[in-house]
């Protein structure tokens, strides 16, 4: 799935904080979004398990770029961006996050939107109070959840590949030692110990 150049960066934008003043002056238009700086902005991607660190470059161009990325993710097809998409914009409209409004963040919710438009994609609040995506067309919304029947995303596909070279070269020792063992003792088993040790 690919959106248009302008709307990546009208949603780094808005990832970012860059729009609105936070102290208006005026008939200039509120902040509605955080700002983030680069540090943030990365903390941001973590909070979603995300292993993208800001590189010190233009910050709505690099969540622009990063956001061009996950669109390039395995999805169920051109009414459905991929998860990882719905869960970024979840967590933008996330109601905690509102400034200069209530927690329905009908100003949040209109800029994001504006952005969306050209990709034919609706954002709205659910029920839950979480943001979903509806495809203008079809009329489907596609939900942030998970489905473990999904394609592996890249960094899934290597972490996977990791493990398998891995378990391909180590001993029976070397796996209790090094995976099984910490991974008991971080579970609580701290009595757990392996034979010889």
């Amino acid at each position: 799935m690919k959106f248009r150049k302008r709307t990546l960066e009208m949603l780094g934008d808005l990832n970012c904080g860059n729009l609105g003043a936070s102290v208006p002056q005026g008939e200039s238009e509120p902040a509605y979004f955080p700002y983030r700086s680069s540090m943030y902005i990365t903390e941001f991607f973590a909070e979603l398990d995300m292993d993208w660190e800001h590189d010190g470059s233009t910050r709505h161009r690099w969540v622009a770029g990063v956001l061009e990325q996950l669109l390039a993710e395995p999805h169920e097809g051109p009414a459905y961006p991929p998860e990882s998409i719905c869960r970024v914009i979840d967590h933008l409209m996330n109601p905690a996050d509102a400034l200069s409004e209530g927690l329905d963040r009908p100003n949040a919710l209109r800029l994001l939107n504006d952005a969306l438009a050209r990709e034919v994609f609706v954002a709205f609040y659910g029920e839950d109070k979480h943001c979903y995506l509806r495809h203008v067309g079809t009329n489907t919304v596609s939900a942030s959840v998970k489905n473990p029947h999904r394609p592996l995303s890249v960094a899934e596909m290597q972490r996977r590949a990791a493990l398998a070279s891995f378990m391909d070269t180590c001993s029976e020792d070397t796996l209790i030692e090094e995976v099984l063992l910490p991974l008991f003792r971080q579970l609580g088993f701290q009595r757990i110990t392996a034979a010889g040790l």
